[in-house]
């Protein structure tokens, strides 16, 4: 009897801790969460992810982002495997992934001279090429339309001079397949959002000729909605004032800016490469896998204070940028493990391969515990 009188005084104390412990569990921030006034925060789903093979995973995702983009899927060589057939399997599954989850969809990518279906890359003839574009393009766009919040019409078609880069597209058709892939995509999903899409194109020399591309394709009739920079970035540069100078210049014309690649390179490359031109491979060196077991405590440091000032520069200028979008979710799966060098460890998110946040992480949110 004793017992339970004792457990019945005890009784309003214990419902009080599991409330409590309830609510907390219900204000715990996320990302997503602590940004959703100022931009999207997305991630890049790879094939294990969209099929939400591991429940932790996805659980991190739906926690802690509110758009998605499809890491390789949605490319040509995997969408349009060949001339007459379409795969739509795996798009199908990752756009059910964003509606059931209530998340921003970003289509990525229409035109792009890298991962291209061999045929296509064969193909020399104008009238060939342009039926290609219209058939490719119309299909893809049309079938997601008003499920797909916005696309990257165009990939990477510059090169680091702001050039135009010599894909088999510039070569059968001149400049003006920028201008006929912008009016396909409106034309086939009139609501949707449509990006350029590059990177290094906060770079002074690129930037420039991103923005004549733009004029060209706004001159030519096609819709633009906004540019992507694709922040494949270093502990050191670009400067903060160069990315800055990009936010306002892209702003200039009208356009959305979204930062669609995020992640932070903490290894050496070589010959202080830039970009990311997936073509690329080096020869790899102890020198250049300074940390194959874990990343040291003062580089640490140093890749959570990046991320902090980036994220000022973001909220500074929440007002001209759309979506924050990270390429991956954590660094087990990160691209940069294998580019340019084969079989490194990296460590470029602001979560480590056990998903567990990094100081990086809690620098980003800190700069939202302010009260608002």
């Amino acid at each position: 009897m004793k017992l339970i009188n004792h457990y019945l005084l005890l009784l309003p104390l214990i419902i009080f801790n599991s409330c409590n412990a309830q609510k907390k569990e219900k204000n715990v921030v996320s990302l997503k969460d602590s940004y959703k006034k100022e931009f999207y925060i997305g991630t890049a789903l790879d094939v294990n992810q969209i099929e939400e093979k591991n429940a932790k995973e996805d659980s991190l995702i739906k926690k802690q982002f509110n758009a998605i983009t499809a890491e390789n899927i949605m490319k040509s060589m995997f969408v349009h495997p060949s001339k007459d057939k379409y795969d739509f399997a795996m798009s199908d599954k990752f756009i059910a992934y964003g509606e059931k989850n209530n998340m921003f969809i970003h289509g990525h990518t229409l035109i792009w001279h890298s991962q291209l279906a061999p045929w296509m890359a064969e193909i020399k003839d104008v009238a060939e090429m342009k039926a290609f574009m219209k058939n490719h393009i119309t299909t893809i766009v049309s079938k997601y339309k008003g499920k797909i919040d916005s696309w990257d019409v165009v990939n990477e078609a510059l090169n680091e001079d702001g050039t135009l880069r010599k894909s088999v597209f510039l070569n059968t058709l001149g400049e003006q397949y920028l201008v006929d892939a912008f009016k396909l995509a409106a034309a086939a999903d009139p609501k949707a959002d449509l990006y350029y899409n590059d990177y290094n194109n906060e770079e002074p020399a690129k930037r420039k000729g991103n923005i004549d591309l733009i004029k060209k394709i706004k001159e030519g009739g096609g819709k633009i909605d906004g540019v992507g920079i694709q922040a494949h970035w270093r502990l050191e540069s670009p400067s903060i004032e160069t990315i800055e100078e990009s936010i306002l210049a892209y702003s200039a014309l009208g356009l959305k800016v979204a930062f669609t690649e995020l992640d932070i390179t903490v290894l050496p490359n070589p010959w202080d490469l830039k970009g990311a031109d997936v073509n690329q491979n080096f020869e790899g060196s102890a020198k250049m896998n300074p940390y194959p077991d874990k990343l040291p405590d003062s580089v640490q440091v140093k890749l959570a204070e990046r991320y902090a000032s980036i994220f000022k520069l973001f909220l500074k200028h929440q007002d001209k940028i759309s979506r924050v979008t990270f390429w991956g979710v954590h660094d087990g799966q990160s691209w940069l493990n294998d580019w340019p060098i084969k079989g490194r460890t990296n460590y470029p998110l602001l979560f480590d391969k056990n998903l567990k946040p990094k100081k990086a992480y809690q620098n980003v949110m800190k700069l939202k515990d302010t009260k608002e």
